[in-house]
């Protein structure tokens, strides 16, 4: 039923687009029609692939090495009081910093290859993952960490053992926010200085006027973010299938 909700979403929304080109009359070079921008997909959908491949890469990449490095700081965090008093000023720091304002350094030092694309989505994604986790990881049930001590438990068993499965349903909705994250850090990173990707392909596009291909590469682009989040919280809901859902879809 939610495929089929999704498809009848999906139909609505390119009756409505169609219906506004042919109401409005407005040119091709503003908003093309639907038709238009399927006959790019298919007549440049060697090109299109290619600079999808790229984005896809990044992203992905961005993905898992921004989930790894915010869980390790949410960890270090929890686990010694020197690094809360030292490091997490310097994250909360690192935020107020526009992410799109950074993104020429990352080009300079990083290349226009592949490198600032990841840590751009890296920088993007870092923090909510690790505040999420970081915010699970203090809010554990009092009872299990009076249970766990009073079994002579270490801090560090009580960490890994108590306080890591109960902060697991807080680091799955920081990963399922970096999920949609991670193709914004990627895309500033392409627009910023790149020599490929959907966002390279987009400026490009745009340039010289080929809006009907500029919206095949946004069409790509919100496929595989969509496809990328479903895929996400599917294996978040398999891997944490233990922990409550407070709604469900008929709430």
């Amino acid at each position: 039923m939610t495929a089929l909700r999704a498809l009848v979403t999906l139909a609505g929304l390119i009756v409505s687009w169609q219906a506004l080109v042919m109401a409005t009359g407005l040119p091709p070079y503003l908003l093309p029609a639907p038709t238009r921008v399927a006959r790019a997909l298919v007549a440049r959908w060697d090109i299109l692939w290619h600079h999808t491949q790229i984005t896809m890469l990044e992203i992905a990449l961005g993905l898992v090495l921004g989930v790894l490095f915010g869980a390790s700081c949410a960890l270090t965090l929890a686990a010694s009081r020197y690094a809360r008093r030292w490091l997490m000023p310097i994250l909360i720091a690192s935020q107020a910093m526009p992410t799109f304002a950074i993104a020429p350094l990352l080009v300079l030092w990083f290349g226009y290859g592949l490198g600032s694309k990841i840590v751009m989505a890296i920088i993007v994604i870092f923090f909510t993952v690790a505040s999420s986790f970081y915010d699970g990881l203090r809010r554990t049930e009092p009872g299990w960490l009076d249970l766990a001590r009073t079994m002579s438990a270490t801090p560090m068993r009580i960490l890994w053992l108590v306080r890591v499965p109960a902060a697991l349903p807080s680091l799955a909705t920081g990963v399922r926010v970096a999920a949609v994250y991670a193709p914004v850090g990627a895309i500033i990173g392409e627009w910023v200085g790149a020599s490929r990707g959907l966002g390279y392909l987009m400026l490009q596009s745009n340039a010289r006027m080929q809006i009907d291909m500029l919206f095949a590469a946004l069409l790509l682009l919100a496929t595989f973010s969509m496809a990328l989040y479903a895929l996400v919280d599917a294996l978040l809901r398999r891997l944490i299938a233990w922990a409550p859902e407070r709604l469900s879809d008929d709430d």
